[in-house]
């Protein structure tokens, strides 16, 4: 990956998306040789001349002002996401380090596998950017079982599984959704951190590997995932539909923390309480393992 090429093709196919008329253009006759918007175009509504502009496209984003990256999200009508992604691409591109790194962070403090293992009625983890699962409770590891069970080494990847293994269509019956959520979540942290060697390792080998993750990769989506609903098969309990709530840790910056839930009743909530039962089962046959999961990232 490059940033240049990254720069080039987020705008691309973020102006293809929007037609003259929904920028309040005027309809001209005639076939256009372009979906969405021309970069002339973009130029217009954004205040800013045609070659400036194309020399943006092209990834020359380093020295452009906070006021044209605004001009420019407001012209292509880009969301909170996107726009963050615009603004890390364009600090990505105008602090380059020599070459890539690995980044580095020490465990995760007791206090914070403490409130893991606290939230004993919700499926929980804390993941990096990669999504790679760094510390889970015991709930969580028994909704991400299928995980633990492919994958020899931790901490497991929720990408690896579901684009490598054969399971991850089966255990993400939502596939498409799915498939465009964790895709957008790499995106996005590549944006962030695109010089980060772990990162773009595994990106490679999913692009090389999985014609599915490839072709959802080219699209260049990003998101912001901070609640929502989740559709799973688990092997053990069936069908779970659960809510999820994805919080930041300000003092480790780069994890996030995910718990599910399900409203008292619904068939979601009983299915926690399936899930429960059979973890609880399965730790005592293990001999009482600890019920949180800590990894150093890497």
């Amino acid at each position: 990956m490059s940033t240049e090429s990254d720069i080039r093709e987020f705008l691309a196919t973020r102006r293809a998306k929007i037609t003259p008329q929904q920028a309040g253009l005027p309809a001209y006759g005639g076939t256009r040789r372009v979906p969405g918007l021309r970069r002339e175009e973009v130029a217009l509504l954004a205040g800013v001349s045609i070659d400036y502009y194309v020399r943006l496209e092209r990834g020359n984003l380093a020295g452009a002002s906070e006021e044209v990256l605004d001009a420019i999200a407001g012209a292509l009508r880009l969301d909170d996401a996107e726009r963050a992604h615009l603004y890390d691409l364009a600090r990505a591109v105008a602090h380059r380090p020599a070459r890539r790194t690995r980044r580095t962070r020490g465990p995760i403090p007791d206090s914070v596998l403490r409130v893991l293992d606290s939230m004993a009625d919700s499926p929980a983890f804390i993941r990096n950017g990669r999504l790679d699962i760094l510390a889970v409770n015991r709930l969580g590891r028994a909704l991400y079982a299928p995980l633990y069970s492919s994958q020899a080494k931790e901490p497991v990847n929720i990408a690896r599984f579901q684009f490598l293994d054969p399971r991850g269509h089966d255990f993400f019956p939502d596939w498409e959704q799915s498939l465009d959520t964790t895709v957008s979540l790499l995106r996005t942290e590549a944006g962030r951190t695109p010089h980060d060697s772990d990162l773009t390792g595994l990106i490679g080998e999913l692009v090389t590997r999985s014609d599915e993750f490839r072709t959802a990769w080219a699209r260049h989506n990003v998101r912001l995932h901070h609640t929502g609903r989740k559709s799973f098969h688990h092997p053990v309990v069936g069908d779970l539909v659960l809510d999820f709530d994805a919080m930041e840790l300000p003092a480790q910056p780069g994890l996030t923390l995910t718990a599910y839930s399900a409203a008292p009743g619904s068939a979601g909530f009983d299915s926690l309480r399936l899930l429960a039962t059979w973890a609880a089962t399965e730790a005592e046959q293990v001999g009482g393992a600890s019920a949180v999961s800590g990894q150093q990232d890497r």
